[in-house]
């Protein structure tokens, strides 16, 4: 069977896919490659402190012991210890983020699933803010020798983990997902994470209530190696898995009788990716909030440039994603510098309209979920 046609999830009130000619992968991901370059070199020298590319560039030739002129001690700092981590943050989330997008919208059977619109970024969000406001000792986890920061992307991994279990069970009917339904069990689970969040918050000392506010903005802001670090190894951990299972999203999205056929265990395959969303999106939010839409506006527009076939849209959108974000952590930081935006409101600004869009394109198929 082709796997040139469109997902089981596009059904007939959809709109019909383009037509015109899929590019070669190879070179999409070369200009993605490019751009990610670019994104960051801009993103190096620009901030509240202009750290010049050319400057850069040469401290880098004296490090490799070729002619150059080192940066002065807090140049240095500045890019090493502020704006390298949070650059690095930005793209790896931006991974996660792309390409648990994409898998939920093979699992889901939906090009409408997103982490944060189904309820899955609430539920790391609602466990991250326990974590937060009890504290390791209030965790029972005081004899443990665990730091808050090795804590809170375990507390958000499950969080997700729950949220996500939670709306594959209430969305299934007849051995099926519903889209419809799946969409108001998000809405319902978000709303719950949100009066969870709320809670928190309350009962919550001053300290961790302004923590938990610019948390649930989304943002890259005060990242260091050394708070990023175990965030980085589960997202890590996560994207891998779900990039070696691209084929298998490939045989999956054709149907479970199809993917039984052609030897694939539907069932434990979609609970293994759903381990591996929960994992990555818990570790993202941990250290980033609540990012939205990454993981919708990306995947649809690398959908609709390479068609669904997941071994090229993964990547694909991987690449692209941490583009956007790396992009929109350096606007935020310098649109009204010395304030550092939350990059997550500008994300939801930009989202917010994509994604009353893609819903009016799909009202057809969703009226008959």
């Amino acid at each position: 069977m082709s796997l040139t046609l469109s997902m089981p999830s596009f059904r007939k009130g959809d709109r019909a896919a383009p037509t015109f000619r899929r590019p070669p992968l190879v070179p999409v991901l070369a200009a993605l490659a490019v751009a990610l370059a670019l994104a960051v070199l801009i993103a190096v020298a620009t901030g509240g402190v202009s750290v010049p590319l050319d400057r850069s560039l040469s401290h880098l030739a004296s490090l490799l012991g070729l002619p150059g002129t080192p940066l002065s001690e807090r140049d240095w700092m500045v890019l090493t210890m502020l704006r390298l981590p949070r650059i690095v943050l930005a793209a790896a989330v931006g991974v996660t983020l792309g390409v648990a997008g994409v898998a939920l919208q093979a699992v889901f059977r939906n090009p409408l699933a997103d982490p944060g619109l189904v309820g899955v970024s609430s539920g790391a969000a609602l466990a991250g803010s326990a974590a937060m406001v009890l504290g390791v000792s209030g965790l029972g986890l005081a004899r443990s020798g665990l730091s808050l920061a090795t804590v809170l992307p375990l507390a958000a991994f499950l969080g997700a983990l729950a949220a996500t279990v939670l709306i594959l069970a209430i969305s299934r009917r007849d051995g099926r997902n519903s889209p419809a339904t799946m969409l108001l069990a998000g809405i319902a689970v978000n709303a719950m994470g949100g009066a969870g969040i709320g809670l928190f918050s309350y009962l919550g000392d001053d300290l961790a209530l302004r923590q938990m506010t610019f948390w649930m903005m989304g943002g890259f802001g005060g990242s260091g190696w050394a708070q990023i670090g175990p965030a980085m190894l589960l997202m890590g951990l996560a994207t891998a898995g779900l990039l070696a299972g691209a084929r298998r999203l490939d045989l999956f999205a054709m149907g479970e009788r199809e993917a039984f056929l052609q030897g694939l265990d539907p069932h434990r395959f979609a609970v293994r990716t759903v381990l591996l969303v929960a994992l990555g999106v818990g570790a993202a939010v941990a250290v980033s909030g609540l990012i939205g839409f990454v993981g919708l506006i990306v995947p649809h527009v690398m959908r609709i440039l390479l068609g669904p076939v997941h071994r090229r849209l993964m990547p694909a959108t991987a690449l692209a994603a941490a583009v956007l974000l790396v992009l929109a952590d350096t606007v935020a930081r310098t649109i009204a510098a010395p304030a550092d935006v939350p990059a997550g409101l500008l994300l939801g600004a930009v989202g917010g309209p994509f994604f009353l869009w893609l819903l009016r394109r799909r009202a057809g198929a969703l009226g008959g979920a």
